[in-house]
């Protein structure tokens, strides 16, 4: 379901309009798609930044005129530092329209010890429907042995939505646990302990 966000028209431009935006909490926002000029957009800084947690965030963009456009957050940058939304792309769809987005992939459950999930591939592309975006896909280990693989194409997916990454990519596997290396510090003292006692 898209957010409804009420923005403004952009009118003013460069890194000091940016700027005092930022300080006023609003945000600079492009809007392309379907044709259609760049729209410069602000938005609302605290209610886009919520909307902006959730992966492929889909917005229903309220113009003062009473225009509506529906969009994705395609593009968002940070402030190096701060980590703040410092402007953001977004992408106009239209409803039925199908996108493509990636998706991060997480595990759940224990697999049967001693053996390890690992996330081969944390990131796989899919095409969806607009409206309906997921935000990721939960890989169930639970009781998995030591060999499991699950590659791409056997993902399980929703609502119509395709998967485009290759098929065959590994994304989650059940592996042994891996030995600590130590490290060079540690490797130089055992050897020199190991020495050591060899002259006692």
């Amino acid at each position: 379901m898209a957010e409804n966000l009420k923005v403004e028209e952009r009118t003013e431009f460069g890194k000091g309009a940016s700027r005092r935006l930022r300080v006023e909490g609003k945000i600079p926002a492009v809007l392309y798609g379907h044709g259609m000029e760049p729209l410069h957009l602000v938005l609302p800084g605290h209610q886009t930044a919520l909307i902006a947690r959730n992966a492929n965030a889909l917005v229903e963009l309220e113009l003062p005129s009473g225009e509506k456009h529906v969009a994705l957050l395609k593009d968002i940058q940070r402030h190096p530092l701060k980590r703040n939304l410092a402007h953001i792309d977004l992408i106009a769809v239209k409803r039925g329209e199908k996108v493509e987005v990636e998706i991060p992939v997480t595990i759940v459950g224990e697999p049967v010890s001693p053996g390890v999930a690992v996330v081969e591939t944390q990131l796989v592309t899919v095409s969806a429907e607009a409206i309906h975006l997921p935000e990721g896909i939960e890989i169930d280990v639970e009781g998995k042995e030591i060999g499991y693989q699950l590659l791409a194409g056997d993902l399980p997916l929703e609502n119509g939505t395709e998967m485009v990454s290759d098929p065959e990519l590994l994304v989650v596997s059940v592996t042994e646990p891996r030995e600590e290396e130590p490290e060079e510090g540690e490797e130089a003292e055992g050897e020199a302990a190991e020495e050591s006692s060899e002259e006692e």
